[in-house]
């Protein structure tokens, strides 16, 4: 009897495979040879899957989304029923930082992205920009909820979406540690939100 193959486990084979590649040598690196290689699977197979290499490019950096969208969930949840808003932003935040293997790997994959959207590289920022875009908005809806509720929420937000931007890849370049990273977050939040009460 043949044995049963889960089409959405090797599809994940396969996106896992593109951000080892991503990982290793960029974008560029990015070929079905080279992603065929790191899955330990056929070219044949890889083009099974995914037809061209825009598919299974796209297809990575959705699953990059959906692993950072569980854990937002589940950062989400651990909050309680109804989260004071700077602890929701914060916990939020956090998971887009480069602060463990994983979300470095994550911020690697999301940067090689955003360069190749800038570069013209045949991914265009459009095709990536949902997730963040959702984001910026979650948290605008913080900010607006908060007691010290600032005048200009959505600018606000935008702001605090394209500075932990910066610091995540900062942090990649070795600009700053993983530790610092938090600081940074925290002193960003002091700065559009007030100081955090001590204790």
């Amino acid at each position: 009897m043949p044995k049963l193959v889960d089409h959405e486990v090797r599809r994940r084979e396969i996106t896992t495979a593109v951000r080892r590649v991503i990982v290793g040598g960029g974008l560029e690196a990015v070929t079905f040879q080279t992603v065929a290689a790191e899955a330990g699977i056929s070219v044949r197979l890889v083009q099974y899957y995914f037809g061209t290499k825009k598919e299974f490019l796209l297809a990575t950096h959705r699953s990059v989304m959906d692993d950072a969208g569980v854990r937002f969930l589940q950062r989400w949840t651990s909050l309680g029923e109804n989260p004071e808003p700077r602890a929701a932003i914060r916990a939020v935040l956090a998971e887009v930082l480069p602060l463990d293997d994983q979300r470095t790997e994550e911020a690697i994959v999301l940067g090689a992205f955003n360069t190749a959207a800038i570069a013209g590289l045949g991914i265009t920022s459009e095709e990536t920009l949902a997730a963040p875009r959702a984001l910026v908005m979650l948290v605008a809806q913080q900010l607006q909820r908060a007691p010290e509720a600032t005048v200009t929420p959505d600018l606000d937000a935008e702001l605090i979406g394209a500075a932990v931007g910066g610091i995540a890849q900062g942090t990649l370049a070795g600009y700053c540690t993983r530790e610092g990273a938090v600081e940074l977050l925290d002193h960003l939040l002091d700065r559009v939100m007030g100081t955090q009460p001590s204790g």
